[in-house]
């Protein structure tokens, strides 16, 4: 998406790789819409004429010669591995054919990673043990879950009063640039349960899909994943610091498969755990939220209980997506375990399946179970800190895997 720019953007002459950074990825785009995520500098910038795929891959050549001339380290680390992931997608546009994992690989510097059924099987077992009621493990997940759902015409009233507390807790612990601000929408027929849209000018808008049942115990978690201190906090710190502070375009522009993504993902995995302990959230939700919410605190405290178990299963989706790309088994058999090992009805199989289908999304899967685990190490080794530094500097994968304190 595009908007105007900011007015007060200084000039600087390092924008240059900035530009030609910027039009490629437009170009790209054009040929793979989506690509651009979000989009608020210069807008003469923002050239989607198609043209030929062996000129962008020649293109993509450049930057990365370009950039290895950039003198600051951080933002040439930066440019570095993102140039990377276009030179690996204009190279699937002249038709290059990479395996599944040297896909994930080229366009995001991560290694896919698979979930051992052993592993998967103790979760399972482990989740039929905390869940409450009788009948089948879907139906007791399924009669919980219920229990705990917002009525659509709701979502929003009880959304308002935790993004106050969200958005007072990442001021007072991170800081947030003057100005920013997001609108939130409810929508359907969206293959993911929640979106932020980076607008430019510190703007955004959150979209919360209701194709699915939106539950109260993870909306917490949604709207500071999508909100405070996750992606608009991120997008709009850097945008002040970066962008309007140093002059580098290059983070005016969001784009949905490169190695920012994983660093963006893994932040907002973490995004509620940087402002408050499961211990002080689970506290919330049985107290005040579901006094708001008109829900009754123990089957709340019964979905956060079994919800320990759910976090063994983070890793479905991704498995998933290897069984359907690098394993090429049939849709037919990935739903199946889909159902199985996500506990869910075909229409919740069905949705996962269509997300790691699409071909902007195919590969992105892994940004969030592998950069949610490279960021929660970096704040263990780092605290709070750690996670200021990612909401304002240019961090890489590889700087996540290997900076120590």
């Amino acid at each position: 998406m595009t908007s105007a720019p900011h007015d007060s953007a200084p000039t600087h002459p390092s924008s240059d790789i900035a530009e030609a950074y910027i039009r490629l990825a437009h170009s790209i785009d054009a040929h793979l819409e989506g690509f651009v995520d979000g989009y608020g500098g210069p807008p003469q910038w923002a050239d989607r004429t198609v043209r030929q795929p062996a000129d962008l891959r020649a293109e993509a050549e450049a930057l990365l010669d370009a950039v290895n001339r950039v003198e600051d380290t951080a933002r040439r680390n930066f440019l570095t591995v993102q140039a990377r992931a276009m030179h690996t997608l204009t190279g699937m546009l002249t038709g290059q054919q990479l395996p599944y994992a040297e896909e994930v690989r080229g366009l995001f510097d991560i290694d896919p990673v698979r979930s051992e059924f052993g592993v998967l099987d103790e979760a399972l077992a482990a989740l039929d043990a905390a869940l409450p009621g009788s009948g089948s493990l879907l139906e007791r997940e399924e009669a919980l879950r219920a229990r705990v759902a917002l009525p659509k015409s709701e979502i929003l009233r009880v959304a308002a009063p935790i993004l106050d507390i969200l958005r007072e807790r990442t001021r007072q612990r991170f800081g947030l640039p003057d100005g920013e601000n997001f609108s939130i929408e409810l929508v359907s027929d969206k293959p993911w349960g929640g979106y932020n849209w980076p607008l430019g000018n510190l703007q955004s808008r959150i979209d919360i899909n209701t194709d699915l049942p939106v539950l109260l115990p993870t909306l917490p978690d949604l709207l500071a994943h999508e909100g405070y201190p996750g992606h608009h906090t991120e997008h709009a710190t850097k945008e002040a610091k970066l962008v309007r502070g140093r002059g580098w375009q290059e983070h005016s522009i969001q784009l949905l498969n490169a190695p920012e993504c994983v660093v963006s993902e893994g932040i907002a995995v973490n995004a509620r755990a940087a402002l408050m302990s499961r211990e002080e959230q689970d506290e919330w939700l049985t107290g005040d939220l579901a006094v708001v919410a008109g829900l009754d605190p123990d089957d709340i405290r019964a979905f956060q209980h079994a919800s320990l178990a759910r976090e063994q299963l983070k890793g479905v989706s991704g498995t998933a997506a290897l069984m359907l790309h690098a394993d090429r088994l049939p849709e037919a058999e990935v739903l199946d375990f889909l159902m199985q090992y996500s506990v869910a009805p075909i229409e919740r199989a069905r949705q996962s399946l269509r997300f790691i289908s699409q071909p902007t999304f195919r590969a992105y899967i892994f940004t969030y179970s592998v950069g949610g685990e490279l960021v929660e190490g970096w704040m263990r080794r780092q605290g709070s800190a750690g996670f200021a530094r990612l909401l304002n500097e240019p961090l890489t994968p590889g700087q996540l895997r290997t900076e120590v304190v």
